[in-house]
């Protein structure tokens, strides 16, 4: 076996070439199914939801736990669509992006800008801050004073990062559209509207 992390083990790779070059390129069955079995559970949830509100508050919060599963199923698919493999056809992405999007108020054409730049900076030390969470290197960490060190510190915390960050994004930095970008400017629009 190679101890080089550099260099990879040939036998190795072969090994995995087989089981993920079927997954290399869009299926148009299996992404019609998981649009089938995630756009049709929710809506029967949501309308559900709306039928039960007239009986019980407590059936409908009950309810509403499956039915935030399947709107995260259509976050998956939107971000898969944002990425351009969901389908073959880039228009058929773009067109079932739009759908599910505004299912999850968040504007296509800006989320699937600004995630290209997070996938080509992300851990790029040398592009900080464009599509990341800002990271400072442990040198930089230690210079910093005391107060820029609290204040990364905070940001970090996990009820900060999962709880609070996500809604400063979705709810506000969303609904302010961009400098440039027609499509982008336009998305955020249609979505705010």
């Amino acid at each position: 076996m190679n101890t080089d992390p550099n260099q990879s083990d040939s036998k190795e790779d072969l090994r995995w070439q087989p089981i993920v070059t079927k997954y290399a390129k869009p299926d148009l069955a299996r992404s019609l199914w998981q649009v089938a079995n995630t756009l049709i559970p929710y809506f029967a949830l949501w309308g559900l939801m709306i039928w039960s509100v007239r009986f019980s508050y407590w059936i409908t919060l009950g309810l509403s736990i499956p039915a935030a599963g399947f709107l995260m199923r259509t976050f998956i698919i939107f971000h898969d669509c944002g990425h351009g493999s969901f389908f073959k056809s880039q228009k058929a992405n773009d067109f079932l992006g739009r759908i599910t999007s505004f299912l999850n108020f968040t504007p296509y054409y800006r989320w699937k800008h600004d995630h290209a730049i997070h996938h080509a900076t992300a851990g790029d030390l040398d592009r900080r801050g464009k599509g990341d969470l800002y990271t400072m290197t442990v040198r930089e960490y230690l210079a910093a004073p005391w107060w820029r060190q609290a204040i990364y510190r905070i940001v970090r915390h996990p009820m900060v990062l999962l709880g609070i960050s996500p809604l400063v994004v979705f709810l506000i930095v969303h609904r302010i559209p961009p400098a440039h970008g027609r499509r982008a400017i336009s998305s955020v629009w249609w979505t705010n509207f």
